[in-house]
């Protein structure tokens, strides 16, 4: 049986005759197909092979790749490294305990305790530090556009809140690598800023936190890239709505359990499915402390509403019927399990003696 293979380029110049070299790179990530007569065969057949050795890889000619090419995702949506170096906060900007290790110590010394009532002081620096992460993010969104990296939107927030001499409450959080979460279309959280330029019809959640004068802010929003679809606009609507009208039921004596029963029945009507993984919380000097707020309804969420509690809600809604996730092996992005699109937005809300005061609020929604 003869081992000869012929020439395996389907526009062969020279009729297929048997072949002299196979493409090196082919023959390392074993693509089968790739053996040539000779090099102007090579050459002429090259056009396609680039895009070949990207696929199988994940490695594009511009030096990016797919850090899990082996993983299933369950949408288009995809890692795009490496990631930039990690971005320095000046020696002069207070640190949070957890910046140098990724520890948040403190965080779990009080696990477990009842939710601070802050006094009218520290209600004021929640208030500043709140007004600053506002204007982090609306500087963040103004720079949503097609063809724009989430790591340089990363870059963007990084470097206003340091200007604010404030520190970007997500970097080294048990160990996120960057300052903000970026979550573009099916990713529901935590999504990590790379090299991925947005697209047109593109959603992104841009997640804003920092931390002024001893205190955490944290709020969020979802932005079109371009012209997007009408479902993607439904969807953002949808997760708008969901946190409006819960929070005009916060007030001194109201349950932290009803949070769910309003925003769930929303989102049901609207098609769409409430994520049940992750809540909002309280925050003051901790990033993330009681009380638990979930966004579904039927939950056991225990406590009520007192005058001075912090806290945030933060619903992620997914586009149909279902409202789990599943993680990247990066540890922190959440997806859909279908791969279909989720939106969220969040505030920071003040428990006042006659209703509630939104820390973080800015100007009102509107989607064209």
């Amino acid at each position: 049986m003869s081992n000869t293979v012929v020439c395996q380029n389907p526009s062969c110049p020279n009729g297929n005759p048997p072949s002299r070299l196979e493409c090196p790179t082919c023959n390392k990530l074993g693509v089968k197909g790739s053996f040539f007569c000779g090099q102007e065969c090579f050459k002429s057949g090259w056009a396609g092979i680039p895009a070949i050795h990207t696929l199988v890889s994940g490695n594009a000619e511009d030096g990016t790749y797919n850090p899990f090419p082996n993983y299933s995702f369950t949408g288009p949506i995809r890692p795009v490294y490496p990631l930039s170096k990690t971005r320095l906060v000046p020696d002069h900007i207070p640190r949070p305990d957890y910046a140098a290790d990724g520890k948040p110590v403190a965080e779990a010394r009080r696990a477990g305790q009842p939710p601070r009532l802050l006094t009218p002081e520290e209600q004021d620096k929640m208030r500043r530090s709140c007004r600053l992460a506002r204007e982090v993010l609306d500087l963040a969104a103004s720079h949503v556009r097609p063809g724009i990296t989430t790591d340089e939107l990363d870059e963007i927030v990084h470097n206003a809140t340091i200007e604010r001499n404030a520190y970007p409450s997500p970097l080294n959080y048990r160990n996120f690598p960057k300052s903000v979460c970026t979550s573009v279309n099916e990713v529901i959280c935590h999504g990590i800023p790379d090299q991925r330029k947005l697209r047109d019809g593109d959603i992104v959640n841009i997640d804003v936190s920092l931390y002024f004068e001893g205190y955490h802010a944290d709020l969020n929003a979802t932005y079109p890239v371009g012209e997007i679809d009408e479902d993607s606009k439904k969807l953002i609507r949808t997760a708008r709505s969901c946190l409006d009208e819960s929070i005009k039921i916060c007030k001194p004596g109201a349950l932290f359990r009803d949070i769910g029963k309003v925003i769930e029945p929303i989102a049901r009507a609207n098609g769409c499915a409430t994520v049940r993984t992750y809540t909002g919380h309280g925050i003051n000097d901790l990033f993330h402390c009681s009380p638990n707020v979930p966004h579904y309804a039927k939950n056991k969420a225990v406590g009520t509403m007192k005058p001075g509690m912090v806290f945030t809600i933060e619903p992620m809604i997914n586009f149909g019927s279902n409202w789990d996730e599943v993680h990247w092996p990066d540890n922190w992005t959440a997806t859909t399990v279908d791969g279909k699109r989720s939106a969220q937005f969040e505030e920071t809300l003040l428990i006042t003696e006659t209703g509630v005061e939104i820390l973080t609020a800015g100007k009102p929604f509107e989607l064209s």
